[in-house]
C-alpha cells in the first residue's frame, strides 16, 4: 500500500476514535479528569491520595476520568471502582509503560494522543491534577492554552500537593509574569488543594450559582475543540 492510501487510511482509524469515543463518554456527565504519573507505586502518598479524591468524587456523584494506565492514573480509577459513580479509563498505547488498569467500567482504547486529550476535556465538570512529568505537564499546559483562548469553557484546574507544585507555579509568576508571556489574571485558573474535601468544596463551590451541564454557549464552544 502507498504512503498516500496509508495516509488516508489513518484519516479514517482518527475518524472512528472520535465516534467510539463520543458515543460512549456522552451520558457520563458530570465526570472529573484526573491527571498523573504512571510511575509512582500503591502505597506511594500521591497514589494513595488520589485514590481517596477519586472515592470521594465518585460518591459525590462525578464520573472520574483517567489514562487508564497504573500509576496515578490506577489510583483514580480505582477509588472511582470502588465508589457509586462511573470509572473511565482513556487508554493509550505505548511502546512501554501503558498498561490498562483492572479497575475501569468504561474502558476505550486510543492511538492517536489528540483525539484522547479531546475525550479528557469535552466531557470534564472539573481537572484534578496531581504529580506527574512529562505528560502531565502537557495535559496541563493544553488545559491552560484552551481555557485562556476561550477555545473550552473555563471549569476549576486544580493541583494536588503544594510542595511538588510550588516551584513551577512560583516560576510562571516570577517568570512567565514578568515577561509578559501570560497575564497575571491567567495564575487564577489554577488552584490548589490537598483533601478530598478540599477539591470537593472547590468544585462545587465553583458551580454554586450554576449546573453543572454546559450552557448553549459553552456547549457551541467545546464543538470547536
Amino acid at each position: 500500500m502507498s504512503d498516500q492510501k496509508r495516509e488516508a487510511w489513518k484519516v479514517f482509524q482518527i475518524i472512528a476514535e472520535f465516534v467510539d469515543g463520543f458515543e460512549q463518554l456522552s451520558h457520563v456527565r458530570p465526570a472529573v479528569s484526573v491527571y498523573g504519573s504512571a510511575r509512582l507505586k500503591e502505597d506511594h502518598p500521591d497514589y494513595l491520595r488520589a485514590e481517596a479524591i477519586s472515592l470521594a468524587l465518585s460518591n459525590a456523584g462525578f464520573s472520574v476520568i483517567s489514562g487508564g494506565g497504573p500509576g496515578i492514573m490506577e489510583a483514580a480509577n480505582k477509588g472511582a471502582f470502588n465508589g457509586s459513580s462511573a470509572s473511565i479509563g482513556l487508554n493509550i498505547q505505548l511502546p512501554h509503560e501503558q498498561l490498562a488498569n483492572p479497575y475501569q467500567d468504561i474502558s476505550l482504547n486510543f492511538r492517536h494522543f489528540f483525539a484522547r486529550k479531546v475525550m479528557f476535556v469535552k466531557y470534564a465538570t472539573a481537572y484534578v491534577v496531581l504529580p506527574g512529568g512529562f505528560g502531565t505537564l502537557d495535559e496541563l499546559a493544553e488545559i491552560l492554552t484552551l481555557i485562556q483562548t476561550g477555545k473550552s469553557r473555563k471549569i476549576p484546574i486544580i493541583l494536588v500537593n503544594k510542595d511538588f507544585w510550588s516551584g513551577l507555579l512560583a516560576w510562571f509568576s516570577s517568570t512567565l509574569v514578568e515577561a509578559g508571556t501570560i497575564n497575571k489574571d491567567d495564575l487564577n485558573l489554577l488552584q490548589i488543594c490537598e483533601t478530598p474535601d478540599e477539591v470537593l468544596s472547590t468544585i462545587f463551590d465553583f458551580y454554586e450559582q450554576r449546573g453543572f451541564q454546559p450552557s448553549a454557549e459553552e456547549e457551541e464552544v467545546l464543538l470547536e475543540l
